[in-house]
């Protein structure tokens, strides 16, 4: 039985330089007088920089065997390329997503790609997700809550849902440091993981639900981690309005959906298993979507692999439960390890 992380971060150096050379807002990198690293998403809220972000080689492969994962597919850490100007962020992107295919071509059992790329500047972005497809093996787009200053689900947006849905790849959405003023009021404590990150990333995902993207493009898989950022259990809440006979009278401000919230979610959203080790968190959200819309997900270098797969092997789960949680799902959404 084979396990297929789909939450395995990385850096390439190109990002790292352009991190550090944005010197106006945040997130941002800032090289300490010893030459450390530290990751700021506010001004107060500095963290080390993840050294094992770096390493696409031994190191990482290493801690994949002692956690027992065979098969990591590799993002870039947030930020990503989304924040830079576009015409930077298209080349972090591209030069990035060539660093990677690199990876990947030297150890083609252990590593598969998500593509980078820079929303900003929609038409280099369509055009980069299909060579990243068609040409670099990569099997989806890993992409985050926001782009600096808007959503994935704004229309000029809508050609790469459409190219993602036409090439059959999922996009994974993984949180960044949100937009949402309120969220900073206690720094990182409310901001940062334990809540605005997934707070965001749900409301990213409603967003994309509420604009009618799911009717537009039915077939588009949505990857969210954490579980679904906490969707799965709030199914019946969301949709709830809308089975009541609640609408917009305004289509100028919303579309009459065609797909119910809940639909969506049942139909379009995938979870994986990343950084919340409760019992009762696995069973409501394989109770709710099933275990075929669930993968093996572990935030590494953030988390711990090994903790994650200890933690699910705890969980109740038949062998072909089991089967299908670490790798039957993957193959569903075109990940062949």
């Amino acid at each position: 039985m084979k396990r297929i992380d789909f939450e395995n971060h990385f850096s390439s150096e190109a990002w790292v330089d352009a991190m550090l050379a944005n010197t106006e807002g945040y997130p941002r990198l800032v090289r300490e007088p010893s030459g450390t690293l530290r990751m700021f998403y506010m001004a107060e809220a500095g963290i080390p920089f993840p050294e094992p972000l770096r390493d696409l080689g031994d190191g990482r492969i290493e801690a994949m065997d002692e956690a027992g994962v065979d098969t990591a597919v590799l993002s870039l850490t947030a930020p990503g390329a989304e924040p830079f100007e576009s015409t930077v962020g298209t080349r972090v992107a591209k030069t990035t997503n060539d660093v990677l295919a690199e990876a990947v071509d030297k150890h083609p059992d252990r590593f598969k790609g998500f593509a980078s790329l820079c929303p900003r500047d929609t038409d280099a972005a369509v055009k980069e997700l299909e060579r990243c497809v068609k040409e670099l093996g990569f099997v989806g787009w890993n992409t985050h809550s926001n782009f600096g200053d808007s959503y994935l689900d704004e229309k000029r947006f809508w050609p790469l849902l459409g190219k993602a849905e036409e090439l059959n790849v999922p996009i994974f959405i993984h949180p960044t440091v949100s937009l949402i003023p309120q969220f900073r009021t206690y720094g990182i404590g409310l901001a940062g993981a334990s809540f605005g990150f997934g707070a965001e990333t749900a409301m990213v995902m409603m967003r994309l639900i509420i604009s009618g993207a799911f009717d537009a493009f039915p077939n588009l898989k949505i990857i969210l981690g954490h579980y679904g950022e906490g969707l799965p259990f709030m199914v019946d809440r969301v949709s709830r309005p809308y089975h009541h006979g609640h609408r917009l009278a305004d289509p100028a401000i919303a579309p009459e959906l065609r797909t119910s919230p809940d639909e969506c979610l049942k139909r379009n959203l995938f979870v994986d298993t990343s950084g919340n080790h409760s019992a009762v968190v696995f069973s409501g959200a394989k109770s709710v979507l099933g275990i075929e819309k669930m993968v093996l997900g572990t935030d590494y270098p953030y988390e711990s692999m090994k903790a994650c797969v200890e933690f699910l092997e705890t969980q109740p789960m038949t062998a072909s439960e089991k089967e299908q949680l670490y790798g039957g799902t993957a193959s569903s959404l075109g990940v062949v390890a």
